[in-house]
């Protein structure tokens, strides 16, 4: 049987059924021709996402991706620094002085992982650095994620890698020119270090394109992907920038354009936040339909649960290149 073939043999209610509705509807949407946006939050990519990603975006089954400026570079680190990330199973049981020594040998602990710095930041740093510079004496300016496409498609990396290339999501998004929008890039390491660049006055802040051009990039993106089948679907894992941002697409072009525009043709959030007052992150999708983001009727599910484990999961059985013996 297939992983979805499995999915409709164990999963009946709760979560497991939301799972594997939403894993159905998923895969119909792409069969009748629509197209997915991935809205990625959190540290999906120190969590090793890109084993089921990277695939998913090769297969054509992600067509525009969201994401934090942190889970942007973090494909990157995995790539050049893998086998010098260090797992600490349990970290639950640390003191502070457990952490304090973890700084103290130049890591960053994410949970049950860190990223060693020396290996992963100081490694991409001055590469990037360098096509920054190049700009400013060019007088140039690219999005975040364009800056990245370049330092990966130009080969300067290659000398580096460490992990295995197939399971760099953003190297697969940067072959394929994927259509990409990384809102609130500043609050991530190296945004963070290019600020610092941009108040030593060794580069200008103006050769980094705003999170407003990004949304007038993103109007376009969405017009286009929107107009075949069902439309564009929306995929959310966790909450915050990377989803509240590009979802408002489709009322901005509404209302602030002035412009006809297709609904979402599919929604889907994995969270494992509580729905509480003011809370977007635990927000039910109805709440949306109020201000104009999804429709009553459009696919709607919310996965409570742990996105390490259900995202995979769903990109397996969209992907359906695995069968499993019933035995």
């Amino acid at each position: 049987m297939s992983v979805l073939d499995l999915f409709k043999k164990l999963f009946h209610n709760f979560n497991a059924r939301q799972m594997k509705d939403a894993t159905i509807a998923f895969k119909k949407h792409l069969d009748d021709g629509g197209k997915m946006l991935l809205a990625m939050a959190g540290a999906m990519s120190s969590a090793q996402l890109g084993v089921t990603l990277a695939p998913m975006i090769k297969e054509k089954k992600i067509h525009i991706i969201s994401c934090t400026g942190a889970n942007l570079e973090e494909s990157v680190f995995r790539l050049v620094a893998h086998s010098k990330y260090k797992d600490y199973p349990d970290y639950r049981y640390f003191t502070k002085e457990d952490d304090e020594a973890i700084l103290i040998r130049g890591e960053r602990r994410v949970t049950d992982t860190s990223i060693p710095e020396d290996d992963a930041f100081r490694v991409v740093e001055p590469i990037i650095l360098k096509r920054w510079k190049e700009a400013t004496k060019n007088g140039e300016r690219f999005f975040p994620h364009e800056y990245f496409y370049q330092i990966l498609l130009s080969g300067e990396l290659k000398q580096y890698h460490d992990g295995d290339a197939e399971h760099c999501w953003l190297l697969e998004a940067a072959k394929a020119n994927l259509p990409m929008v990384v809102p609130g890039w500043e609050d991530s390491t190296l945004g963070n270090i290019f600020a610092g660049y941009c108040k030593a006055g060794v580069v200008s802040p103006t050769v980094m394109k705003t999170g407003v051009e990004y949304m007038v990039y993103l109007y376009d993106q969405y017009q286009e992907l929107s107009k075949d089948g069902p439309g564009l679907g929306f995929f959310q894992i966790g909450g915050g920038i990377s989803g509240d941002f590009p979802i408002c697409v489709v009322p901005s072009i509404k209302y602030d354009l002035k412009k006809p525009v297709r609904p979402w043709g599919y929604f889907c959030q994995i969270s494992d936040s509580t729905t509480s007052y003011g809370s977007y992150s635990g927000a039910t999708p109805n709440e949306k339909i109020t201000w104009d983001k999804l429709t009553k009727d459009t696919p709607m599910f919310v996965i409570e649960s742990d996105a390490t484990i259900v995202a995979p999961l769903i990109f397996e059985a969209v992907l359906d290149r695995y069968t499993i013996s019933e035995k």
